[in-house]
């Protein structure tokens, strides 16, 4: 910003509030909704790529997953899909396998989660099923191949 810009912030007296905008961040915002076919992977599509800020969008049938990056609103984008496709549409509620400290834990483990995925235990009340108890972490490691005195029965 130069001498000049910051005397005509300073001299402005055409109005009471700030000229500039905030602007968005750039965002990937991942959706979970159910694709069954083409059709529905077309009017997935098209549902938000007209809108306002969106870069790309990318859709993933066998995951039933829509990805939208943009300088967009995250909730904004849930409510046009739905609205446009009259499907149901939430935020992607799974992340990677890996980053899960117990991944089959009850409220965690999801069968329908695509492959390679399970549920986000962000939840309290799921995050505290998520923790093995001692005896769980004891039974789980007498049996396990990286414990040298394991059971040799296995």
């Amino acid at each position: 910003m130069g001498a000049l810009d910051h005397l005509s912030h300073i001299f402005d007296c055409s109005s009471g509030h700030s000229k500039l905008k905030k602007r968005k961040q750039l965002q990937t915002v991942e959706i979970k909704i159910k694709i069954d076919c083409e059709g529905c992977e077309r009017k997935v599509r098209r549902s938000v790529e007209g809108m306002k800020g969106v870069t790309s969008v990318e859709v993933s049938p066998k995951q039933n997953k829509l990805t939208v990056v943009g300088y967009v609103d995250p909730e904004k984008v849930v409510a046009r899909v739905a609205h446009r496709t009259g499907k149901k549409a939430e935020l992607w509620p799974y992340v990677p396998y890996d980053v899960v400290a117990h991944p089959y834990a009850p409220g965690v483990y999801d069968k329908k989660a695509p492959a390679g995925y399970v549920r986000n235990a962000e939840d309290p009340q799921v995050s505290q099923l998520a923790r093995a108890s001692s005896t769980e972490v004891r039974y789980t490691t007498a049996f396990s191949d990286e414990n040298p005195t394991a059971c040799v029965v296995m």
